[in-house]
């Protein structure tokens, strides 16, 4: 019965939410919103990195502030948070293991129409945000459906997704990945791992998104330095195989790849399914997670904070997977033994080059994996909050079951099967971008407007009342 349940899920996975029509309608998407943007994400990349990298080295001036909860920063890192992590190491691992080197350049292409989908989708959050029962800023697809649409069914649907997802992609992938690879390396047992990284979980979720966004701050930059500066010392070792690498990438993303030694070769078609999908799990462009916690930022134009929303998925997927793909098929690992487990085969593929290499892994994994674990527990907490947003009794008492929950789903992710994981991840993270999609089509004139007034004059800095609602639908009356 369950393993029938699993064949169905698998399907719809693979003919449905992440076949051909999924794939047209996420490009499709992303084709549409550059028209409707005159391309100023790509045009104007120049503003996008200096309003977003310059923060990573100053405090916020206090004129760019506005009425939101968290800095921009702290935005941003919650989101890298959810988005940096098994993605990046065990999923890039995995696309290549099964789509072959062309899923690469796939998870490329969906990162460009990405950039454009988040810089969208995290404009419309932080300009139809609103105030919950606790006086916080909270915002979303839920409630740019809700306020912008008026499709009050939608929205919820995209709530139950969401909350949902949150025990697929964020409790247990995140806290799999993160134990076998710590049980692989120093041979704690699962269950250790589970109850310690499940108390510091919930030690850290009592906080709320101020605690979240706190953690994340500090941990997201330290992972990623620490993981990079070991990729980066892999690929001076293997720098003589780099060339042929991406040479491979381009090539087999349009001619599939031929069975070698285990592996058992992929149709462009698969290589360009695992790619987009591997994409998304990472990036999440598209889904409406990102947004949830972009709308808590200071910021004084929506447009402004979403071009974080477009730094996210630059750094994300042309940076990071990038280097993780190429650390992987430089080593020539990925075809070498068809019995080797993605989590092993990214170790492996470090541990060759380089002394203690396999511990960048470990150690990335943990830092990254809890992270996004916390991270989307925030995402998980807000769709809940809006599905019980009418009874504020209610709501308090759904909060606390989440919570206990999610805690709950993080100690049984550490000892469950990762294949069934991955399935019903990516079929909810399928499900979530439905919706989403439909929003970011329906309200383009609304993102048009308010991308061309920043985009007009990005220098310029908005007073902290500046009130947007005139240039804005709203159907919730």
């Amino acid at each position: 019965m369950f393993e029938s349940f699993m064949s169905a899920v698998a399907a719809l996975n693979t003919n449905v939410l992440w076949g051909v029509p999924m794939v047209v309608l996420m490009l499709g998407t992303g084709v549409f919103l550059l028209v409707v943007t005159r391309g100023a994400v790509f045009t104007r990349f120049n503003v996008v990195m200096r309003y977003t990298t310059k923060t990573l080295f100053q405090r916020q001036d206090p004129s760019e502030a506005g009425e939101g909860t968290i800095s921009p920063f702290q935005a941003v890192c919650t989101a890298l948070a959810a988005t940096l992590g098994t993605g990046n190491i065990v999923g890039v691992a995995l696309a290549v293991a099964t789509g072959g080197p062309g899923s690469i350049f796939w998870l490329w292409l969906s990162a460009l129409a990405g950039m454009v989908i988040k810089f969208c989708e995290v404009t419309l959050s932080v300009a139809y945000r609103t105030r919950n029962e606790r006086g916080e800023i909270v915002g979303g697809p839920m409630y740019y459906i809700s306020r912008g649409l008026g499709v009050g069914w939608l929205a919820a649907l995209f709530a139950v997704f969401g909350f949902l997802a949150s025990f697929g992609i964020g409790a247990s992938v995140q806290a799999n990945s993160l134990a076998g690879s710590v049980n692989a390396t120093f041979g704690v047992p699962l269950p250790v791992i589970g109850i310690v990284v499940a108390l510091l979980a919930g030690l850290v979720l009592i906080g709320g998104i101020t605690r979240i966004a706190q953690i994340t701050e500090r941990l997201v930059p330290l992972a990623a330095v620490f993981y990079l500066l070991g990729a980066a010392a892999v690929l001076v070792v293997n720098a003589a195989e780099i060339p042929a690498a991406i040479a491979q990438i381009f090539r087999d993303a349009f001619t599939g790849t031929a069975a070698t030694g285990g592996f058992l070769g992929a149709t462009v078609m698969y290589a360009c399914r695992v790619g987009m999908s591997r994409g998304v799990f990472t990036h999440e462009a598209g889904m409406g997670s990102a947004p949830i916690a972009h709308a808590s930022a200071d910021t004084d134009h929506p447009a402004r904070q979403g071009l974080w929303g477009t730094f996210e998925v630059f750094f994300d997927s042309i940076v990071m997977c990038t280097v993780t793909g190429l650390v992987i098929l430089t080593s020539g690992l990925w075809h070498a033994d068809p019995m080797m487990s993605e989590g092993a085969m990214s170790s492996a593929a470090f541990g060759q080059s380089i002394p203690g290499g396999q511990y960048v892994v470990t150690v990335g994994l943990m830092l990254f994996a809890f992270a996004t674990l916390i991270a989307w527990y925030y995402y998980g907490e807000k769709c809940v909050e809006y599905l019980f947003r009418r009874a504020s009794r209610a709501c308090r008492v759904a909060r606390r079951v989440y919570q206990v929950a999610y805690v709950a789903m993080v100690f049984a992710g550490c000892v469950t099967n990762l294949d069934m994981v991955w399935e019903f991840a990516d079929c909810f993270n399928g499900l979530m971008a439905i919706p989403n999609l439909i929003a970011l089509i329906a309200l383009s004139p609304v993102i048009r407007r308010l991308a061309a007034d920043f985009f007009r004059d990005p220098d310029r800095r908005r007073p902290r009342d500046t009130d947007y609602s005139g240039w804005l639908v709203f159907r919730d009356k």
